[in-house]
């Protein structure tokens, strides 16, 4: 292409190479320099041909010295960028505060070069998981940033699988936020035995719109899996359901109601039929609130509070019409499992102490904080809008290897015998891939399980543990995020989908002006 530029970034260079292969052009050239904290600075040219490795032996020197090695970055364009179209491949990495420097630099510097455009490649978008405000002190971090690439002078910027599609709004420029949908439907059509009668779940109630796009594009049925704090039979239950004890004869009052409106008990015996809001406990002993007209009992049935009352009134026929009307099947899809430490134990699992310092007993709820949580489950107003935790979802993954915190694991839909692709937009840290997988396998007898998510970013030792995880038969993950050789390597699990031509076809696209759309489209084998 004709006045075009695509200059590489340091995180992503074997990727940049690819993108610029399939434009059939070479990648423009630019000295990265790392000046050192003490001493002579540290300086390497690089620059992206076929003679050269991956990832420059100088740079992955500095990589291992680890941080304080480098200091202040400096960039200097070799190439005129003068009227040009400039793209910049810049993606997240393990050291993400220096490649977030380098690419603001490298659009300042093209900026300041009398570039015609700049546009910022990032198929992967640092700090995408701090969109929001998640403390009462906390920063919006993801649109600070989209805030200093406006600043440094970029004119566009290209994208996969913003966390949070909403992000785009953070943006002064145009976002091409692409999807690698298309690439991971056709991979599974491609390479998973059977997927026709395979079943997409989300590991988490926030997945389920990605699950079912997905879901829809490949016709096949979907499911999900959710997590939350065990309540079991502790004393704050048992206050519950003694208070619920002939509560058909009394009515719900507010707690702040005056003694002086309040009813006489005999009030409600004159009207039986009255729909009055009710509370009934779960089969965890949780209270629920329910509107008087119609309810779902444990065993999948609907009864209305007449049914509730002509049961009590001796009137078995009304009973039975009620049961023959809202008997519902379905209910026997939903699936439950104990979760001790992020794995699935049986239910007469009790965990010991013995051999270990900490208690590792389930400790039992504070009545007091119970009891005031369950007072008709009103929730009070949250600083930060809504009714739920401002913590991080990271937390939940803390929360999940807690010896001391017992989890409910709930499974919806019905994987038995079949294959499961587990969906969402990154893997980070293993603790719910991991829970997830376990409960479709051992709790939904799943088949198979395959663990597929856009970005790779692995942290810690999270690949080693999807690998060495029973369950997890396979982990699809695309080149957004730099994986190292040497995980790649001892990771047999692992398949990495290629971005480059869907990169490529958007910066061709976007250079001449043509639409993107066909990017979201599902092309038929």
């Amino acid at each position: 292409m004709r006045n075009t530029l695509v200059f590489p970034g340091s995180s992503c260079p074997v990727l940049t190479g690819k993108i610029c292969e399939n434009l059939g052009m070479a990648p423009a050239e630019a000295e990265l320099s790392q000046f050192a904290n003490v001493g002579a600075p540290l300086t390497h040219r690089l620059r992206l041909d076929s003679a050269m490795p991956p990832l420059p032996r100088r740079l992955q020197a500095l990589s291992r010295a680890g941080p304080g090695t480098f200091g202040e970055t400096s960039v200097k364009i070799l190439n005129s960028v003068r009227e040009k179209d400039v793209f910049v491949v810049q993606s997240g990495s393990p050291h993400i505060n220096d490649t977030i420097m380098e690419l603001l630099i490298m659009i300042s510097a093209c900026k300041g070069g009398s570039a015609n455009k700049i546009t910022a490649v990032m198929p992967y978008f640092p700090y995408s998981r701090q969109s929001k405000k998640k403390s009462h002190r906390g920063a919006i971090t993801a649109r600070m940033l989209a805030n200093l690439l406006g600043v440094a002078g970029v004119n566009h910027v290209v994208t996969v699988d913003l966390h949070a599609s909403q992000m785009q709004g953070f943006f002064r420029c145009p976002v091409d936020n692409l999807h690698a949908e298309p690439l991971i439907a056709r991979w599974i059509r491609h390479n998973v035995p059977n997927w026709k009668e395979a079943v997409v779940v989300s590991k988490n109630a926030g997945g389920t719109k990605r699950v079912t796009s997905l879901a829809d594009a490949l016709k096949l049925n979907f499911g999900m899996v959710t997590t939350d704090r065990r309540r079991g039979n502790n004393m704050s239950a048992s206050m519950i359901l003694n208070h619920l004890d002939g509560f058909d004869e009394q009515p719900i009052l507010d707690a702040h109601t005056p003694p002086k409106q309040r009813p006489a008990e005999d009030s409600t015996a004159a009207r039986p039929d009255r729909r009055a809001p009710r509370t009934v406990t779960d089969s965890q002993g949780s209270p629920q609130r329910v509107n008087g007209l119609s309810m779902r009992t444990a065993d999948g049935r609907r009864s209305s509070s007449h049914a509730h009352h002509a049961h009590h009134a001796g009137s078995p026929a009304a009973e039975t019409e009620e049961d023959h009307e809202y008997n519902d099947r379905r209910a026997h899809e939903v699936t439950h499992g104990r979760l001790v430490q992020g794995h699935i134990v049986e239910d007469d699992f009790f965990p010991s102490p013995e051999g270990s310092t900490a208690d590792t007993s389930i400790p039992e709820e504070d009545p007091m904080t119970m009891s005031h949580a369950s007072s008709f489950f009103r929730p009070e107003p949250h600083a930060l809008g809504g009714s739920g935790d401002a913590e991080e979802s990271s937390d939940e993954e803390d929360k999940l290897k807690d010896p001391k915190i017992e989890h409910m694991i709930t499974l919806v839909g019905d994987v038995k015998n079949r294959t499961v692709l587990i969906i969402d937009d990154m893997i980070d840290k293993p603790g719910s891939w991991i829970a997830a997988a376990e409960t479709v396998v051992k709790r939904g007898l799943a088949k198979k399980v395959y663990c597929i998510a856009t970005h790779g970013v692995f942290g810690g030792d999270c690949l080693q543990q999807m690998q060495a995880c029973d369950c997890i038969d396979s982990i699809v993950v695309t080149n957004s995020y730099p994986i190292s050789e040497e995980k790649a390597r001892h990771t047999g699990k692992l398949v990495v989908i290629d971005l480059s031509y869907l990169l490529a076809e958007a910066i061709r696209r976007n250079h001449f002006g043509e639409s993107i759309s066909p990017l979201f489209q599902h092309i038929a084998d």
